[in-house]
């Protein structure tokens, strides 16, 4: 039986290239995405063509619950199973801090925070019914100590993100396997317009003097979905190149 794979922001960056990983690997690929509709249309797509695998497309805010118990169900229906989830999805608002409004961080919690939960909550009730599953959880480094006072709110999401990862984990066994992964600086578009000078800082402050690709993040996460990782529970891998 093909395994099922379901992937929170997955039109573009590390959720696409976690969706081509998996998909590489024979799984059947569920693509959600909120607002880049023709990115994913895309990914799907590629996906189809490239791999020859079934996909699905759903639009969801995982931070709405009824449309996150829409999402499960509409895979359900088309799939009758969901082996792996991967708590992709977050959104970043960097400013002053002194500056970030209430709304400005409640909106990050709830995507990044409150989503990941929901996610977890209704994919996980299914994966218990199956008494199978593996849930991979994407945090950052941001979250254990490479923090940043202009995204104090994105840093408490992903901190909070670990600790789901370690409930979820003791509530969930034994049948359903949930871990982390802590990227460091990764090569998404988005990073790669930020301010050149910034960048090469950071760099320099990496062992391996570069940022990671998105593709080495998707290859830690098909290691955790994989049955190679059979006995790794709620544990936190750290990706980032050995920081200085």
């Amino acid at each position: 039986m093909e395994k099922v794979v379901l992937i929170t922001g997955a039109s573009r960056g590390i959720g696409a290239a976690i969706a081509k990983k998996m998909a590489s690997l024979n799984y059947r690929v569920v693509i959600n995405y909120l607002n880049s509709k023709e990115k994913a249309i895309c990914l799907q797509q590629d996906l189809e063509k490239n791999f020859g695998v079934q996909t699905m497309l759903i639009k969801a805010d995982i931070s709405k619950e009824e449309e996150v118990k829409n999402m499960v169900t509409q895979i359900l229906k088309k799939f009758e199973h969901i082996d792996c989830l991967v708590n992709n999805a977050a959104i970043c608002q960097d400013n002053y801090f002194l500056d970030k409004t209430v709304s400005e961080f409640q909106n990050v919690l709830n995507t990044n925070l409150l989503g990941t939960f929901l996610v977890s909550k209704y994919v996980g009730k299914v994966m218990l019914k199956q008494k199978n599953g593996k849930i991979i959880n994407i945090s950052s480094t941001n979250a254990i100590d490479t923090f940043e006072t202009y995204s104090m709110d994105y840093d408490a999401s992903k901190a909070g993100i670990i600790s789901l990862t370690k409930n979820f984990a003791k509530a969930l066994a034994p049948y359903v396997l949930v871990n982390a992964i802590a990227p460091g600086w990764v090569s998404t578009d988005s990073v790669l317009e930020m301010n050149p000078n910034y960048l090469e800082e950071e760099k320099n402050k990496c062992l391996l003097n570069r940022f990671a690709h998105p593709e080495e993040i998707a290859n830690v996460v098909a290691f955790l979905a994989s049955d190679e990782a059979s006995y790794i529970n709620g544990s936190i891998l750290r990706v980032d190149g050995g920081v200085k």
